[in-house]
């Protein structure tokens, strides 16, 4: 597994968190608007219409002020005492469009910006900010029928305590109580947790609207905590995937089946994950074919013609191999891939008869927007039969 643990970190590494849409930089055009994830009734951060981010921060007895959104001098971008005693500054460049985690340094201290909403990512609860993006239409929340995503929890034996997951289903769920549907095990990434993929990802508005425009049939997804955060980031190749892997196969897979409408055999189960929740995925499914037909990495790993030799059953049991990655990621790569080149190893499965599909997401890098529509990618590919 050190291998798959190696490959995070160089992702990690070499993506860039914040990368900038662009290296010439235009002039900025005074068209800014507040942020779509402000906190209600505050005006900043304001996004203009090219990506540049924009900050006013009240701080009027600090001595400096960073906000670490943007690469001015690799600290992030640094914000000028105003007239009135506010921080006020922008980025040096428009960033990548999508979602953006970040946080202000203040003499030192790391705080979040009061002016936006807070979402879990880097083992702690950070600032966010959302970049319009050109295709943002397939996770905008639309005028069509909703699915729910709803709180659960399940005993844990192995851990000795419940644990908890979101569960989306679909908008026809409760309309037919005969109706049974697949399910989808989605995993964040690390740093993150199980509210991730709803609030940062907006899994149940892609669902919703690729069930509206009949491009899928409905499922129900379920995400939980991977475990992935009880190590700090500097020794995650200590990590050890066996007690989430109880966890998920037998508690919580069990526990959904018996609570909830599932088709509850291996052809109707999928499971995927970004970043290190995908090394999670490739390591889950690979050592439980009877559980996992569908299998997607999202700038999680590959599948080489290694792992199919090396897993009994694989081009028997399994039904699609999905590998995706933003397009900065491959560009940006110094070492190559854990397990080798994944456009390469897509292909290589192909021709050995294998449902294997490798997408990458223009202009995006290790960061949500890659992995929103990768699971737009991914969604229509599940459950055929």
């Amino acid at each position: 597994m050190k291998k798959y643990l190696n490959l995070i970190l160089l992702l990690l590494a070499t993506s860039g968190a914040f990368g900038f849409a662009q290296t010439s930089q235009p002039a900025i055009i005074e068209d800014f608007k507040p942020s779509t994830l402000n906190q209600p009734g505050k005006e900043y951060p304001m996004v203009n219409s090219q990506g540049y981010v924009r900050f006013r921060i009240q701080a009027p007895l600090a001595q400096s002020v960073t906000v670490s959104l943007g690469l001015g001098g690799r600290g992030g971008t640094k914000l000028t005492k105003a007239a009135d005693s506010t921080w006020v500054g922008t980025t040096e460049g428009p960033m990548d469009e999508g979602f953006h985690y970040y946080h202000l340094n203040i003499d030192g201290g790391i705080f979040n910006d009061p002016g936006a909403l807070n979402f879990y990512g880097s083992i702690r609860w950070e600032s966010g900010i959302e970049i319009p993006a050109h295709d943002q239409d397939f996770y905008a929340l639309k005028d069509v029928p909703h699915g729910n995503v709803q709180q659960i929890l399940f005993p844990s034996k192995s851990t000795g305590t419940s644990r908890r997951a979101f569960v989306y289903t679909p908008p026809s769920y409760y309309k037919d109580q005969n109706k049974r549907y697949p399910v989808l095990y989605l995993q964040h990434g690390w740093g993150e947790d199980e509210t991730a993929w709803s609030n940062q990802g907006h899994a149940n508005l892609i669902l919703d609207n690729l069930i509206a425009e009949g491009k899928i049939k409905p499922f129900i997804i379920v995400m939980t905590y991977g475990m992935t955060n009880e190590v700090k980031f500097g020794k995650i190749r200590e990590f050890d995937i066996k007690p989430f892997q109880t966890v998920l196969v037998n508690e919580l897979i069990p526990f959904v089946d018996a609570n909830f409408q599932t088709i509850s055999d291996q052809k109707h189960r999928a499971m995927a994950g970004l970043s290190m929740g995908g090394m999670e995925t490739k390591t889950i499914t690979l050592a439980n074919l009877d559980k996992f037909a569908y299998i997607g990495l999202f700038s999680g790993g590959t599948f080489s013609m290694e792992d199919v030799n090396n897993t009994p059953g694989f081009k028997e049991k399994v039904k699609l191999t999905f590998v995706s990655f933003g397009s900065r990621e491959l560009e940006n790569r110094r070492a190559g891939f854990g397990g080798g080149d994944p456009k390469v190893n897509a292909e290589a499965l192909k021709q050995a008869n294998i449902n294997s599909v490798f997408y990458v997401s223009p202009e995006t890098a290790h960061e949500f927007l890659s992995w929103r529509r990768s699971l737009r990618e991914f969604a229509p590919l599940l459950f055929k039969d």
